[in-house]
């Protein structure tokens, strides 16, 4: 058996949408209903779909290359971590064996002073390396975005100079 539909959601038989009950439907007491407005927007011209949406594509095409510029820099990082952290494993091994072949005494020491020294410097080294990678690849990035976003300004104010007055 179907449920018949309240009153409300009926619109035959919805009171307020009875220009007798509802003075806003009634096109005599609300101006607006016989009101012309085509000749309010005489003159109007429709934005320039196809300049927004390649406005739109520039900032989509923008994101994308500043995206991968990250990514490349990320990427080029772990490369170089990588890299690093092989060099570091070889020189440990490779002192680890000059040790174990020696017994230490007062000479022997500083030379193993001067190789953690070595090893210091060579672990800053890196670090700033790595920083100075990473610094770069964002700053790239940036430029990628902010160049769009400088173009994105001068596309807009000629597209407002050339707006009626």
């Amino acid at each position: 058996m179907a449920k018949k539909p309240s009153s409300a959601f009926d619109p035959l038989n919805n009171p307020f949408l009875d220009p007798k009950n509802n003075p806003f439907l009634d096109p005599e007491k609300n101006p607006f209903l016989k009101a012309d407005f085509t000749k309010y927007f005489q003159g109007v011209e429709a934005p320039d779909l196809k300049g927004i949406t390649d406005a739109q594509r520039k900032n989509m095409e923008a994101l994308s290359a500043a995206n991968k510029t990250a990514a490349e820099g990320v990427q080029a990082v772990f490369q170089r971590q990588s890299e690093i952290l092989k060099n570091t494993m070889d020189e440990a091994n490779a002192a680890l064996q000059e040790l174990q072949g020696k017994s230490v005494g007062a000479p022997d020491a500083s030379a193993q002073i001067d190789q953690v020294k070595s090893t210091i410097e060579s672990a800053v080294s890196n670090m700033r390396e790595l920083s100075e990678m990473m610094a770069k690849s964002q700053a790239e990035a940036f430029d990628i975005v902010n160049k769009r976003f400088v173009e994105s300004l001068d596309e807009l104010k000629d597209t407002l100079s050339k707006l009626p007055k």
